[in-house]
């Protein structure tokens, strides 16, 4: 069962990138966006644990490093889009299975045998097909230290995940601290960023969301969002991510680790194919050569589970 609730979890995550998306085309303040993301998480495992009873031990606190390394992973990744080359931070965020397969053998001495290390091997190059870019050098590393943080935050992520279900944590206690810790993280972030000069708040603005092109310049800038349109559409899609953090759970809970963040990690696959189909947006050889060769190993390793 444990690569059904990876699937599930990479689809939810899948709708999810759709719709960070869609809401950056949009003029949003992202902490904003982000702190109802959270809220919206927080608000439905109370709720579901309300109804499941699930117990609390002390194994829940692990949530708050979960929040932690959320908030971290969320935060690099939006600093090196700013600052670097979207590109090379695309392709550092596709490698925290890397990240997570190593640990694990040092953390837990988890092992694949032959034919899970080659589906994971053709997964993870399936992945960096689909995210490398032919304009990274080495000359032009910009925004890598955000990137790599970023890579080693969602990579403790799903790590922690697994240990939180090795110490015996129930589901969603384990998530309303997380939730909780996020939204806290995110909200404090908006808040300080509203403390800045007004001169200081629309230069992080210009460069959070700067479009190039002579067609963007020609365009009248459209109006901020509300404070309380953002967050309720933050928790909207928020939906989108307790659901797939439910799936996390039982997820890593069942499967080695490293091969249940593979699949979650194949979400970049929705969101690919949502590029194509939805914005019409044509296919590079090694963009179709990325998407054959991960979804051929998603089959490997389901005909080996």
């Amino acid at each position: 069962m444990w690569f059904v609730f990876a699937a599930a979890s990479a689809l939810c995550f899948g709708l999810r990138g759709i719709l960070y998306q869609w809401t950056s085309q949009r003029p949003i303040d992202r902490n904003l966006l982000l702190f109802g993301v959270y809220l919206s998480g927080t608000l439905i495992v109370v709720g579901a644990n309300g109804f499941a009873g699930q117990a609390w031990t002390q194994a829940a606190w692990i949530g708050v490093l979960l929040g932690l390394f959320s908030f971290m992973g969320n935060a690099s990744m939006y600093k090196g889009y700013a600052v670097g080359r979207a590109s090379l931070v695309a392709l550092l965020t596709a490698m925290p299975p890397v990240v997570v397969v190593t640990l694990a053998y040092f953390l837990w001495n988890e092992k694949l045998n032959a034919v899970q290390l080659a589906s994971f091997l053709v997964i993870i190059a399936g992945l960096l097909l689909i995210r490398y870019s032919s304009d990274i050098s080495f000359r032009n590393l910009k925004g890598a230290q955000w990137g790599a943080l970023a890579m080693l935050s969602f990579g403790l992520t799903d790590l922690t995940s697994k240990q939180a279900t090795l110490l015996g944590a129930e589901t969603l206690p384990v998530l309303t601290m997380m939730f909780t810790t996020g939204s806290l993280l995110f909200g404090v972030s908006w808040l300080a960023g509203r403390a800045k000069p007004a001169p200081a708040r629309e230069a992080a603005a210009a460069a959070d969301g700067a479009e190039s092109g002579a067609a963007a310049a020609a365009r009248p800038a459209p109006a901020p969002w509300s404070a309380g349109r953002t967050v309720v559409w933050g928790m909207v899609v928020g939906l989108t991510n307790v659901c797939g953090m439910m799936f996390v759970m039982p997820a890593f809970r069942e499967g080695v680790t490293g091969l249940v963040s593979a699949i979650i990690a194949m979400n970049v696959v929705i969101v690919l194919l949502y590029a194509r189909f939805g914005l019409k947006e044509t296919f590079s050889r090694r963009e179709t050569a990325g998407l054959v060769c991960a979804v051929a190993g998603v089959i490997l390793l389901r005909l080996a589970a």
